[in-house]
């Protein structure tokens, strides 16, 4: 059953100057694990954070760290979702239990979808 679903769309140039005006929220938004990707990546992670958010309903909240989008460690290249503290409660209340998510990036702009599910 969906639970949810979201997208967001970021444009690449305008998240490059927001990073740059307030150096502390590459800090604020990605794990340690995800500020060092290039600028289109981490463009993509944080449409793909917004629109889980929005799949779960965009509730007050939800720290921006407690949703990752770590590179892929397996063979297919699909991009996996790990919660922690105020997004995994958030999910877990809703039951879901599988997450869908692509991204992408082109030119100016980066796109994320996603579907938040819960299988019996």
């Amino acid at each position: 059953m969906i639970v949810g679903i979201g997208v967001d769309v970021v444009d690449v140039a305008r998240f490059q100057r927001q990073l740059q005006r307030t150096p502390r929220l590459r800090e604020r938004l990605f794990t340690p694990a995800e500020r060092d990707l290039p600028l289109t990546s981490l463009a993509a992670r944080f449409a793909a954070k917004e629109a889980i958010a929005k799949a779960l309903g965009a509730p007050a909240g939800m720290q921006w760290q407690h949703c990752e989008v770590p590179r892929p460690d397996h063979g297919d290249g699909r991009p996996q979702v790990h919660l922690t503290g105020t997004v995994q409660d958030c999910a877990d209340r809703l039951g879901v239990t599988h997450w869908h998510l692509t991204l992408s990036h082109d030119g100016p702009v980066a796109v994320a979808y996603c579907i938040a599910e819960a299988r019996p």
